[in-house]
């Protein structure tokens, strides 16, 4: 069985697309509680899936047993495997000291590939714009280096580090030229191509770099994935949940029948309990713009920019930046625009097609658009979830990374 270890792990999108081909982690480091009991409860699925007992789990999503009885249910080396640490030099010994016991109890000897992306904030353009220094003065620009102690320490044959484009060009390139010379210094040769998950069969739009490096000796070259050319639209996440006003929940499906998109790549199954589809509430005002940006793109395709909107909804004072911050998903699309942490905020860039809704997604949406499966649960508050999700690398993308890179894996062994 392959194994690995899972950094800045997040809610763990990455590692459950590395989970669902049968690899095996060690354990998923990640700073943020809310992320660690997702974390925790994802582990407890995949142990009672091993030991046929799913129905305890959907014990818990139908409300039927608290999450300590959950917890309770599996030994308690499932839940140790998630630590909830900050990665710094100050905390690195502490670290290696919690992974070096779980690999003696698991009788792990060697690490086969180390995985994450440390938080992107610093290199996204978005960010870059909003803070006056371009964020260069950021700690966390400097994250990659505890990733390359864990590499130094652990020596796994490879390594999968993700982030967002603005890596490439944060300050003028130097960070990522800095970036590839430590790795080569760690001992691993490197390459990376700029992905989009759409081509993975995510329904979204969501470019990233990937960088994969392999121990120096081994041969290894980027893989090739394999392009899916689906004929789907981002409809086929929409229609089978339950139509909601803003502010209201609602977790019975709305029929049995389901997509066969939703079928093909396991977000939905017949056994799946419906959580997390609740809809935050929206101002009267909010929900009027709302049907204004749905209507434009219903009926003329057009996006529309805040200053097109009626003078008495437009009560921001700034009208020359961000005059987007109102966009629909657009259902007859192949794929939304790029889900971001944002989301958390409010929910103005994320408008549901239908303009008799006139509501922000709900949770449940935006976990189908990033590729999460409904039996995936997202622990801590709305706004935690929305957090989670955002940050999150699409499960779908991460597992046609796992599926290549778990071949050339097979050819050492």
């Amino acid at each position: 069985m392959i194994n690995y270890i899972d950094l800045f792990a997040g809610a763990g999108g990455l590692s459950e697309g590395f989970s669902a081909i049968g690899w095996h982690p060690i354990a998923h480091v990640e700073m943020n509680s809310d992320a660690c009991d997702t974390l925790k409860t994802r582990s407890c699925y995949y142990y009672l899936k091993q030991q046929e007992k799913l129905s305890l789990y959907c014990d818990y999503l139908s409300g039927k047993i608290t999450r300590d009885e959950l917890y309770a249910a599996v030994p308690s080396d499932v839940l140790s495997g998630v630590i909830n640490q900050t990665m710094s030099t100050e905390t690195m010994p502490l670290l290696y000291d919690k992974i070096d016991v779980l690999m003696d109890t698991q009788n792990i000897k060697s690490v086969d590939i180390i995985v994450g992306g440390p938080p992107c904030q610093a290199y996204s353009l978005v960010g870059r714009a909003v803070k006056g220094d371009s964020m260069r003065n950021d700690p966390r620009n400097y994250l990659y280096k505890v990733y390359i102690k864990m590499l130094e320490k652990y020596s796994p044959k490879m390594f999968v580090f993700e982030n967002v484009p603005g890596l490439l060009t944060a300050n003028k390139g130097k960070y990522f030229a800095d970036m590839k010379e430590a790795f080569n210094n760690a001992g691993y040769e490197i390459n990376y191509r700029m992905l989009n998950a759409k081509n993975f069969g995510v329904l979204q739009s969501r470019l990233r770099v990937i960088l994969i490096g392999w121990k120096k000796g081994l041969g290894k070259s980027y893989p090739e994935f394999p392009e899916k050319n689906f004929t789907y639209t981002v409809s086929d996440i929409l229609r089978d949940l339950p139509s909601l006003q803003a502010g209201e929940s609602n977790n019975s499906y709305r029929s049995g029948r389901y997509s066969k998109y939703l079928s093909d790549t396991g977000i939905r199954k017949q056994t799946d309990i419906l959580t997390w589809h609740c809809s935050r509430p929206n101002i009267e005002r909010d929900r009027n713009i709302y049907r204004h940006v749905i209507e434009a793109w219903n009926k003329e395709k057009k996006r529309i920019k805040y200053t097109d909107l009626p003078d008495e909804l437009c009560t921001h004072k700034n009208r020359s930046a961000f005059l987007d911050r109102f966009k629909v998903v657009a259902a007859d699309l192949p794929t939304s625009h790029t889900m971001m942490a944002h989301i958390s905020k409010d929910g103005h860039y994320f408008i549901h097609p239908d303009i008799e809704q006139a509501r922000s997604i709900t949770v449940r949406e935006a976990a189908r658009i990033q590729s999460f499966p409904d039996d995936f649960y997202f622990e801590g508050s709305r706004t935690a979830a929305f957090t989670q999700i955002g940050n999150a690398v699409p499960p779908l993308m991460a597992k046609g990374i796992a599926i290549e890179l778990k071949k050339q894996l097979e050819e050492e062994k």
